[in-house]
């Protein structure tokens, strides 16, 4: 994002710039708000939190190394999803030609871990948090199911940070290509957990 009429940067791209100038406490606060959204995208993509943890690591990295060459020219989100993505799809693609080697990526007891490692449920009674865990079960089953660009478009858009705009220049596509993939994601899911649309477990 370009400067605005009063000639200020949005806050992150701002702190982008202290990190260029070489300045560690803003690389930390960027690190800070970020690293919890990057996991989360990255754990969904590849189903493998161990794996996750490594390229959500690497994706900060990058930012670091990067530093020197950061322009201003688009929300500071943007360039850190779009740099998520790559490493994503990187990854997807060395595991599409060493099989063997991810057979035991996603370990059964382990499955359904990283989206329910994210959630507080403090407040919850003890039903409702074994139906919270059956309907995150299925959300992510259901996820995991979804075409690689269906699947990153829709967690794109669960983050607030990212219009519909940006997450387009995320994925390299329109806005109507990105809207599409949106919404076909999100008709395929409906139709998998109809049941738990039908009960309403799904709008608790």
């Amino acid at each position: 994002m370009a400067p605005d009429m009063a000639g200020e940067l949005e806050p992150d791209a701002a702190l982008m710039m202290r990190v260029k100038q070489g300045d560690s406490a803003a690389f930390a606060e960027l690190v800070d708000k970020y690293k919890q959204p990057v996991l989360n995208v990255v754990v969904r993509m590849l189903r493998d939190m161990t794996e996750a943890e490594d390229i959500a690591q690497n994706v900060f990295v990058q930012i670091f190394r990067s530093a020197h060459r950061y322009q201003v020219s688009a929300k500071f989100s943007t360039w850190l999803f779009t740099i998520t993505r790559n490493l994503c799809l990187n990854e997807l693609r060395r595991r599409s030609r060493h099989p063997a080697e991810s057979i035991d990526a996603v370990h059964p007891d382990h499955e359904d871990q990283p989206l329910q490692q994210f959630e507080d449920r403090k407040g919850a009674t003890p039903p409702e948090s074994l139906l919270q865990v059956e309907l995150e079960e299925k959300i992510e089953q259901a996820m995991a199911q979804l075409p690689e660009n269906q699947r990153l478009a829709i967690l794109l858009c669960r983050q607030e940070e990212l219009s519909y705009e940006e997450i387009a220049k995320v994925l390299g596509c329109s806005v109507s290509a990105t809207k599409s993939l949106i919404h076909r994601g999100r008709e395929t899911l409906k139709g998998q957990l109809k049941a738990y649309l039908r009960t309403g477990a799904w709008h608790r």
